[in-house]
Protein backbone atom coordinates (compact mmCIF):
# COMPACT_ATOMS: atom_id res chain seq x y z
CA UNK A 1 0.00 0.00 0.00
CA UNK A 2 1.41 3.35 -1.08
CA UNK A 3 -0.48 5.52 1.82
CA UNK A 4 0.54 6.52 5.39
CA UNK A 5 -0.22 4.27 8.07
CA UNK A 6 -2.60 6.48 9.43
CA UNK A 7 -5.82 6.24 6.80
CA UNK A 8 -7.48 3.03 6.54
CA UNK A 9 -7.01 1.41 3.33
CA UNK A 10 -9.71 1.38 1.14
CA UNK A 11 -10.66 -2.29 0.51
CA UNK A 12 -11.13 -5.68 2.59
CA UNK A 13 -9.54 -8.69 1.83
CA UNK A 14 -11.99 -11.58 1.25
CA UNK A 15 -12.91 -13.60 4.24
CA UNK A 16 -10.56 -17.08 2.50
CA UNK A 17 -11.47 -18.72 6.24
CA UNK A 18 -15.27 -19.29 6.02
CA UNK A 19 -16.03 -23.02 5.14
CA UNK A 20 -16.44 -24.54 1.65
CA UNK A 21 -16.03 -21.04 -0.15
CA UNK A 22 -14.80 -21.35 -3.45
CA UNK A 23 -12.81 -18.62 -4.19
CA UNK A 24 -12.11 -19.19 -8.33
CA UNK A 25 -9.32 -21.83 -6.63
CA UNK A 26 -9.78 -24.80 -9.31
CA UNK A 27 -7.65 -27.04 -7.02
CA UNK A 28 -10.45 -26.61 -4.36
CA UNK A 29 -13.35 -26.80 -7.26
CA UNK A 30 -14.26 -30.93 -6.48
CA UNK A 31 -11.17 -31.71 -5.13
CA UNK A 32 -10.04 -34.24 -8.07
CA UNK A 33 -6.73 -32.16 -8.55
CA UNK A 34 -4.16 -34.56 -8.44
CA UNK A 35 -6.27 -37.58 -8.69
CA UNK A 36 -4.87 -40.70 -10.89
CA UNK A 37 -6.95 -40.06 -13.48
CA UNK A 38 -5.27 -36.04 -13.93
CA UNK A 39 -1.79 -37.88 -13.43
CA UNK A 40 -1.88 -38.97 -17.12
CA UNK A 41 -0.04 -36.14 -18.19
CA UNK A 42 1.61 -33.78 -16.79
CA UNK A 43 -0.08 -30.78 -18.42
CA UNK A 44 -3.21 -31.71 -16.10
CA UNK A 45 -1.51 -31.90 -12.57
CA UNK A 46 -1.54 -28.72 -10.37
CA UNK A 47 0.82 -27.14 -7.82
CA UNK A 48 -0.01 -25.77 -4.57
CA UNK A 49 -0.16 -21.90 -6.02
CA UNK A 50 1.43 -20.31 -2.90
CA UNK A 51 0.64 -17.06 -2.96
CA UNK A 52 -2.62 -16.80 -4.98
CA UNK A 53 -4.47 -13.54 -4.35
CA UNK A 54 -8.35 -14.57 -4.01
CA UNK A 55 -9.83 -10.84 -4.56
CA UNK A 56 -10.53 -7.79 -2.75
CA UNK A 57 -13.11 -6.30 -1.62
CA UNK A 58 -13.90 -2.59 -2.59
CA UNK A 59 -17.23 -2.18 -0.62
CA UNK A 60 -15.55 1.20 1.42
CA UNK A 61 -13.78 2.69 -1.30
CA UNK A 62 -17.24 2.53 -3.03
CA UNK A 63 -18.73 4.00 0.06
CA UNK A 64 -15.99 6.79 0.23
CA UNK A 65 -16.00 7.83 -3.60
CA UNK A 66 -20.36 8.42 -3.10
CA UNK A 67 -19.27 10.32 -0.02
CA UNK A 68 -17.12 12.91 -2.24
CA UNK A 69 -19.66 13.40 -4.44
CA UNK A 70 -19.44 17.47 -5.06
CA UNK A 71 -15.97 17.53 -3.84
CA UNK A 72 -12.87 18.14 -6.06
CA UNK A 73 -11.97 15.68 -8.47
CA UNK A 74 -8.09 15.77 -8.06
CA UNK A 75 -8.39 15.71 -4.20
CA UNK A 76 -10.34 12.82 -4.22
CA UNK A 77 -8.23 10.70 -6.36
CA UNK A 78 -5.05 11.70 -4.80
CA UNK A 79 -6.54 10.50 -1.36
CA UNK A 80 -8.17 7.26 -2.60
CA UNK A 81 -4.98 6.70 -4.98
CA UNK A 82 -2.74 7.13 -1.58
CA UNK A 83 -5.37 4.47 0.47
CA UNK A 84 -5.29 1.64 -2.43
CA UNK A 85 -2.84 -0.84 -3.60
CA UNK A 86 -4.07 0.33 -7.42
CA UNK A 87 -6.52 2.55 -8.91
CA UNK A 88 -7.74 0.09 -11.60
CA UNK A 89 -10.82 -0.47 -8.51
CA UNK A 90 -11.90 3.41 -9.36
CA UNK A 91 -12.71 3.43 -12.59
CA UNK A 92 -14.72 0.49 -12.20
CA UNK A 93 -17.31 3.30 -10.65
CA UNK A 94 -16.07 6.65 -12.29
CA UNK A 95 -16.76 6.79 -15.62
CA UNK A 96 -13.32 8.44 -17.62
CA UNK A 97 -15.11 9.49 -20.74
CA UNK A 98 -19.30 10.51 -21.80
CA UNK A 99 -19.35 7.06 -23.59
CA UNK A 100 -18.34 4.98 -20.38
CA UNK A 101 -20.71 6.29 -17.97
CA UNK A 102 -23.63 4.35 -16.61
CA UNK A 103 -26.39 5.41 -14.08
CA UNK A 104 -25.95 1.67 -12.00
CA UNK A 105 -22.84 -0.15 -11.64
CA UNK A 106 -22.54 -3.73 -10.74
CA UNK A 107 -20.19 -4.49 -8.46
CA UNK A 108 -20.86 -8.58 -7.08
CA UNK A 109 -23.92 -10.52 -7.77
CA UNK A 110 -26.46 -8.54 -5.83
CA UNK A 111 -24.75 -4.99 -4.88
CA UNK A 112 -25.37 -2.17 -6.94
CA UNK A 113 -23.64 1.38 -6.75
CA UNK A 114 -24.66 4.72 -8.38
CA UNK A 115 -22.09 5.44 -11.85
CA UNK A 116 -19.89 8.40 -11.12
CA UNK A 117 -18.25 10.79 -13.76
CA UNK A 118 -16.39 13.94 -13.20
CA UNK A 119 -18.17 17.34 -14.36
CA UNK A 120 -17.31 19.93 -16.43
CA UNK A 121 -16.16 21.85 -13.18
CA UNK A 122 -13.39 19.07 -11.94
CA UNK A 123 -16.15 18.04 -9.56
CA UNK A 124 -17.29 14.87 -8.72
CA UNK A 125 -21.01 13.92 -9.85
CA UNK A 126 -23.39 11.10 -10.60
CA UNK A 127 -24.46 9.84 -13.60
CA UNK A 128 -27.82 10.34 -12.31
CA UNK A 129 -28.39 11.91 -9.55
CA UNK A 130 -32.58 11.40 -9.17
CA UNK A 131 -32.10 7.25 -8.54
CA UNK A 132 -32.65 5.93 -4.84
CA UNK A 133 -33.24 2.67 -3.51
CA UNK A 134 -36.50 2.85 -2.94
CA UNK A 135 -37.26 2.87 -6.53
CA UNK A 136 -35.49 -0.31 -7.29
CA UNK A 137 -36.50 -3.99 -7.76
CA UNK A 138 -34.87 -7.18 -7.51
CA UNK A 139 -34.15 -9.58 -10.22
CA UNK A 140 -34.69 -12.49 -7.86
CA UNK A 141 -36.19 -13.45 -4.55
CA UNK A 142 -33.37 -15.71 -3.37
CA UNK A 143 -30.77 -12.45 -2.83
CA UNK A 144 -30.51 -9.40 -0.98
CA UNK A 145 -30.09 -6.56 -3.28
CA UNK A 146 -28.70 -3.01 -2.10
CA UNK A 147 -28.03 0.00 -4.15
CA UNK A 148 -25.73 1.99 -2.24
CA UNK A 149 -25.28 -0.29 0.76
CA UNK A 150 -29.30 -0.09 1.09
CA UNK A 151 -31.78 -2.83 0.39
CA UNK A 152 -33.98 -2.02 -2.85
CA UNK A 153 -37.32 -0.62 -1.64
CA UNK A 154 -39.86 -3.21 -3.89
CA UNK A 155 -40.52 -6.27 -3.52
CA UNK A 156 -39.61 -9.34 -6.30
CA UNK A 157 -42.18 -9.99 -9.03
CA UNK A 158 -42.02 -13.51 -10.65
CA UNK A 159 -42.37 -12.76 -14.81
Amino acid sequence: MRGGPHKKPLFRKVNTRTFRVRHGCPRLEGRDGNTKKARVSEATQQGMRQGLRHGLDYTPLYKFLLSKVGQPWDAVYSEAVARLEEDAAIWHLVARSEVERRAVVRCGESSFYSGLHVDEAGRLAKVDPGLDASSMRPDCACCTHTFNGERFGLPFEAP
